[in-house]
């Protein structure tokens, strides 16, 4: 049975244990305390989907900061196999800035753990997936990053797909990249933004 200490009168409360999720979220939704809001969150955690329910609350752009703040936390700690990657990867997707801050920090807190994902969306036919993985990459920038938007860029055919890899070489690039990043203006031959885009970021590279 767990604690709480009630800060004014300075007496121990027992928390209740729960037998569902659906108890610790019916829980949860009716507190005004917030210890025991963060005591019942930190549990809904503890159940299966319970991950996917805290990420899709902080994924409302009407949710409480605080409380968003708190689910972030709670969900970094989590171990990346229970972890729902793919519901937290959507949080880039949101409009809202700071939700997609705090999809970043998780993501960066889960480290090589979210690779898997990200080759999964780099190897795959959908273009726009294609380009959210590239921008994961961008964002959450863990060790091999660059090496992944390299193995994208040798082969890819989309332009879209390929000009977004090349903002983000332009960040993370070294001079070794410079001549796959020319050879793009013989695979996209004529392309104004194409020969734009990689001598920005060739420029950049070699400061």
């Amino acid at each position: 049975m767990a604690l709480v200490k009630k800060h004014v009168a300075q007496v121990v409360e027992e928390l209740p244990t729960f037998s569902s999720l659906d108890e610790a979220k019916d829980y949860c939704k009716i507190q005004e305390d917030l210890d025991k809001k963060d005591y019942a969150i930190e549990e809904i955690a503890k159940f299966d989907g319970g991950g996917i329910d805290l990420v899709n609350y902080i994924n409302d752009v009407t949710a409480d900061k605080r409380l968003s703040t708190k689910i972030a936390s709670v969900i970094s700690s989590m171990d990346p196999d229970d972890a729902p990657i793919e519901e937290i990867m959507d949080l880039l997707k949101n409009e809202n800035a700071y939700i997609r801050n705090l999809g970043i920090s998780i993501l960066r807190d889960f480290g090589m753990a979210i690779k898997f994902y990200i080759v999964k969306f780099l190897i795959g036919d959908d273009r726009d997936l294609r380009i959210f993985a590239i921008n994961v990459l961008g964002d959450v920038n863990f060790s091999e990053s660059r090496d992944m938007l390299v193995e994208l860029l040798e082969n890819e055919e989309d332009i879209n797909v390929a000009m977004t890899a090349v903002d983000y070489m332009g960040e993370i690039g070294e001079e070794e990249d410079v001549v796959l990043l020319e050879s793009l203006k013989e695979r996209f031959p004529g392309d104004f933004y194409v020969a734009f885009a990689v001598d920005g970021a060739i420029k950049s590279i070699e400061g």
